[in-house]
């Protein structure tokens, strides 16, 4: 198992990962970023199961899943 991490300066904003996740644990942040879009956040850590969905459809590669 595995968790995400996301490069908030990577996101444009996109929102496809926030669709695509089975659990419904990411969401828009409420801060911009570098680039000034609203990215990704994870709201709903606990409900993660490192499935990684959200890292494959991230056209930007601005999440990965890493192992603890």
């Amino acid at each position: 198992m595995g968790r995400i991490v996301l490069n908030r300066d990577k996101c444009k904003a996109c929102y496809l990962c926030i669709d695509a996740c089975p659990n419904k644990v990411l969401g828009a942040d409420e801060n911009v970023n570098a680039l000034g879009y609203y990215p990704m956040a994870v709201n709903h850590p606990e409900k993660c199961v490192g499935c990684a969905i959200c890292a494959r459809v991230c056209p930007d590669i601005a999440i990965e899943k890493v192992y603890r």
